[in-house]
């Protein structure tokens, strides 16, 4: 089976590399076995005949479950005293979970390696769930952010040395570019423009357009997290965007549309006649809870206002992740599995003792994997979908899929040449997919309405 084929042959459930089993290859399955049997042993299992008072076999049977805890866990590697750890979470077992949670605290480490690093937020992020705290530990994770100027810093070394947000801003430019080539005026919607830098190449390659450039408008959707970062609101994107477009000739405005996705209205869109539009979704559709958490169900709302818009293509890009509906225990060894190769990934890139690669790490993904383990309902704003399933929401909404351009592929694996080899890239059903080794890990695709058919004569 090609290597081609293997990474991508179940990309409608979790993908291969991320099975989320414990290895039953060297016999751990049986110790975890043994370990569950020892701790759900039955208090009768302990000899308490003898004349000691309650209190005493109580203290007695503790000691010995624990002792037991630790022997097994002392034989698991991180990966399965994670999982061990989750169960006894889900089971309410509290005394198991905090006995594997101070074995863990001693393996853990944000300086050490990727599955070190990725552990001792996970080990937070069972904590606070433990305790019923995930809402709270995830707001205080908000509220302490850094300033914007250090936020901003660590975005941006995530960017560089990662090609995670470049696949997605170069294949999202390549599509909208393609779509718009015979257009004299252009408005793209952007549901999560944050620092707008995305927009600064599409401008320089309109201005070099023959006959002259079009007209651009760019209408950016804002969020808190993309306001702190930037230090300030959409007014500063604008701005930086109408400078960059007055010096290569492109005529050129902005809107601001500082509302989060829930909120947007058709009124907020500033949608005109006589502009051919062009609608981009990075990473951002997974925000909007569904019909699973709300009956408003934003993400399919939202989607249904876009195509009421008529827009010649649609750029979908997200992360190739099933945890929006999973049950905690798949969706936290679905969690385990994507970020570990995310943290391989990054591990490539910079040394482990760096301290702007830790705070990265820190601020920008393991506040994520923090609200993926410890909250639910509205407070899980995580909530990724596999792309057969985003494939089926707009398909459902009315979209179809709009091949991609050969250039889309091309310009990437273009850009991946400065990134590790262990980087891959292929395409599946109409999208692009990257990944790391074996484990995809984000998706691309356009889609665009159905064109009208003729009348028959």
């Amino acid at each position: 089976m090609s290597e081609k084929h293997r990474f991508y042959e179940n990309t409608g459930g979790s993908p291969v590399s991320g099975c989320s089993g414990v290895d039953d290859g060297n016999g751990k399955k049986h110790e975890l076995r043994e370990l569950t049997n020892k701790l759900l042993r039955p208090e009768s299992d302990i000899d308490d005949s003898c004349s000691c008072s309650l209190n005493v076999v109580s203290k007695h049977f503790s000691l010995t479950r624990r002792n037991q805890v630790l022997d097994v866990a002392s034989r698991l590697d991180l990966k399965e005293l994670l999982v061990a750890c989750a169960e006894a979470v889900a089971e309410a077992d509290i005394s198991t979970a905090e006995a594997l949670m101070n074995v863990l605290e001693k393996r853990v480490s944000v300086s050490g390696e990727p599955m070190q690093r990725l552990s001792a937020y996970m080990l937070e992020g069972l904590r606070a769930r433990l305790w019923s705290s995930g809402s709270n530990i995830y707001k205080k994770l908000k509220c302490n952010e850094p300033t914007s100027s250090e936020l901003l810093s660590y975005m941006q070394i995530l960017y560089h040395i990662t090609p995670y947000f470049k696949f997605a801003y170069i294949s999202a430019n390549v599509v909208i570019g393609d779509a718009m080539k015979n257009e004299n005026r252009i408005h793209i919607i952007d549901f999560q423009i944050a620092q707008g830098n995305q927009w600064m190449f599409l401008i320089h390659d309109l201005a070099r357009r023959p006959g002259g450039p079009p007209f651009l408008r760019i209408t950016g959707v804002d969020d808190s997290q993309s306001a702190h970062a930037r230090g300030g609101g959409l007014q500063l994107v604008g701005e930086r965007l109408a400078s960059i477009a007055k010096s290569c000739g492109v005529p050129f405005e902005f809107h601001n549309a500082a509302l989060s996705g829930c909120n947007v209205k058709l009124e907020n869109l500033g949608v005109r006649q006589g502009e051919s539009l062009a609608v981009t979704f990075p990473f951002m559709l997974h925000h909007m809870p569904d019909e699973s958490v709300s009956t408003m169900n934003h993400r399919d709302r939202l989607l249904r206002l876009v195509k009421s818009l008529s827009p010649k293509i649609v750029s979908l890009v997200e992360q190739e992740m099933n945890t929006n509906t999973a049950p905690f225990l798949p969706r936290f060894r679905e969690t385990l599995d994507y970020h570990k190769a995310m943290f391989e990934s990054v591990d490539v890139a910079r040394p482990r003792d760096d301290m702007q690669r830790i705070r990265s790490e820190e601020h920008c993904i393991a506040r994520d994997v923090v609200n993926l383990i410890a909250c639910e309902g509205a407070d899980r704003v995580e909530r990724h979908e596999l792309f057969g399933k985003w494939r089926s929401r707009l398909l459902m909404a009315g979209f179809t899929p709009c091949p991609l351009s050969p250039l889309a592929g091309e310009a990437i694996k273009d850009m991946l040449k400065e990134y590790s080899s262990n980087y891959r890239l292929a395409e599946s059903q109409g999208a692009l997919y990257i990944g790391w080794k074996n484990r995809a890990l984000a998706t691309s695709s356009a889609w665009q309405l159905p064109r009208s058919l003729p009348l028959e004569s």
